[in-house]
C-alpha cells in the first residue's frame, strides 16, 4: 500500500448487541464515516437471536451498500442473505468454506500473528487476511503482530490485509501505511460515544 493511500474502515460488532440501542449507534457511525465492511461477531450461539440481529442490521448496511459478514457461522450466510463470513481458524477451513459458498461470497480469515497461516489462507481462496492484535494486551494473553509483517505483506501479496485487535492511537499512524483495512470493534463499544471514539482514532492515522 502506498503511503498516500489511507486504509479503509472496517467495523466489528460488540459481542452482545442490544437492538434497542445498537442500531442507533451504528447508524450514527454510518452517517458520518465511509465504512467498507461490517462484521457481526456475537458471543451468542442462539440461531434465532443471531438471525434477528442480522436481519435488523442488514437493512441499515445494505441501504448504504456496505457488506455484512458474519463471524464463523458460514452456514447462515446463504440462509439469511449475508455477504460472507469471517473465519477465525487461520487457513484450516478456508478451502472447505469456499467450496460450500462458491465464488460470489466474501471469505475473510483471521490468522492471528502467523504470516504462514496468512499465506495458506490466501492460497486457499480467502478474500482478505486479518492479523492481530496490533499491541499486546498486557495480560499475557496475546502476542502482538510485528509491523514488519504488514509491511512485507503490502509489498509482496495482492490479497488485502486487515489489522485488528487492541488498536491504540500510538500505533495506528505507522501501521496505516501498510494495511488495507483497519478493523475497529472493542475500541469503540466500551465508550459512551462510539462515533466520537472512531473519529479520534482516525485522527491518529490520517495523514496531514
Amino acid at each position: 500500500m502506498s503511503d498516500f493511500n489511507l486504509p479503509k474502515l472496517y467495523i466489528i460488532s460488540p459481542p452482545i448487541v442490544d437492538l434497542l440501542i445498537f442500531p442507533n449507534q451504528l447508524s450514527e457511525i454510518l452517517e458520518s464515516n465511509e465504512i467498507s465492511c461490517f462484521r457481526l461477531s456475537l458471543a451468542s450461539k442462539d440461531e434465532d437471536e443471531i438471525i434477528e440481529i442480522a436481519d435488523t442490521l442488514r437493512e441499515l448496511l445494505h441501504a448504504r451498500d456496505i457488506p455484512l459478514i458474519i463471524e464463523s457461522h458460514y452456514k447462515l450466510v446463504k440462509k439469511i442473505g449475508l455477504d460472507g463470513v469471517h473465519l477465525t481458524d487461520g487457513a484450516r477451513s478456508v478451502k472447505y468454506v469456499r467450496k460450500e459458498l462458491g465464488a460470489d461470497y466474501i471469505i475473510g480469515s483471521y490468522c492471528s500473528t502467523s504470516k504462514h497461516n496468512g499465506l495458506l489462507a490466501a492460497e486457499n481462496g480467502a478474500d482478505y487476511i486479518s492479523f492481530g492484535p496490533l499491541e499486546d494486551d498486557g495480560l499475557g494473553n496475546n502476542q502482538s503482530v510485528p509491523k514488519e509483517v504488514f509491511e512485507w505483506w503490502s509489498e509482496i501479496i495482492e490479497v488485502p490485509v486487515v489489522v485488528e485487535g487492541n488498536l491504540k492511537a500510538s500505533g495506528l499512524r505507522e501501521i496505516s501505511k501498510f494495511t488495507d483495512f483497519i478493523a475497529f470493534g472493542e475500541e469503540l463499544w466500551g465508550s459512551k460515544n462510539p462515533n466520537e471514539s472512531l473519529k479520534k482514532l482516525q485522527e491518529s492515522f490520517i495523514q496531514p
